[in-house]
């Protein structure tokens, strides 16, 4: 649910990956998603609880701290639920860094989302968005490739931005980076196959505690 007071919920930010679209970009994601996909990649961040509240203004120079970063990905959680901020946060990285390209994914259709949308800010998300992933997850669908979850997920290029540019969003190799820090490991991209399974059987040998950088 939309935040009246302005503010995004957000789970975890990552600045500087090519693992989460093409170009170098920063990530955000947001906490909270109503779906609740078995076997979803970042459980930790479906529940609806308060994590750390950031305006769209603070949330977009931290995602642009890096000067070489061109493209923004979104994901969660669940964008939709919290469309507002996020089109907002977009608006300002724009016009702070004309160029700069959106990558959203979102468990629900597009024309769900077109037709019937779960929070008021959807349509203004929608018209930043150059390229959106849609679809719930589904475990037994996952073949390994392509910037998505499972394959029943579709890849929307709703401009033209990023549509000439040879990444292979539904077909690419799936790459995915860890990083650790003090006793947290952060996995970021959408896992190639058996990584989470190597990468789980790894932090339970640490003892750390895992967060989820996957769409």
């Amino acid at each position: 649910m939309e935040n009246p007071a302005g503010t995004l919920n957000v789970a975890a930010t990552w600045v500087g990956t090519t693992d989460l679209g093409p170009g170098w970009r920063s990530a955000v994601w947001v906490q909270g998603c109503p779906l609740s996909c078995p076997g979803c990649m970042s459980p930790d961040w479906i529940p609806a609880v308060p994590a750390r509240a950031v305006t769209p203004a603070a949330l977009c120079a931290e995602l642009l701290a890096d000067p070489a970063v061109d493209g923004l990905t979104f994901s969660g959680g669940e964008p939709m639920e919290q469309a507002g901020g996020l089109a907002e946060v977009a608006r300002l990285a724009r016009r702070a860094r004309p160029g700069l390209s959106v990558v959203c994914f979102t468990g629900h259709r597009l024309e769900r989302l077109r037709a019937h949308p779960p929070t008021p800010g959807v349509p203004r998300l929608l018209a930043e968005v150059d390229v959106l992933v849609d679809g719930p997850y589904v475990r037994r669908r996952d073949d390994g490739r392509g910037l998505r979850g499972s394959a029943n997920q579709r890849v929307h290029h709703l401009t033209g931005l990023l549509s000439d540019g040879g990444y292979g969003f539904e077909d690419r190799h799936r790459t995915a980076e860890i990083a650790v820090g003090g006793r947290e490991a952060f996995l970021i991209g959408v896992p190639p196959p058996d990584l989470l399974t190597v990468f789980d059987a790894a932090v339970d040998r640490s003892g750390r505690s895992t967060a989820w950088g996957a769409p």
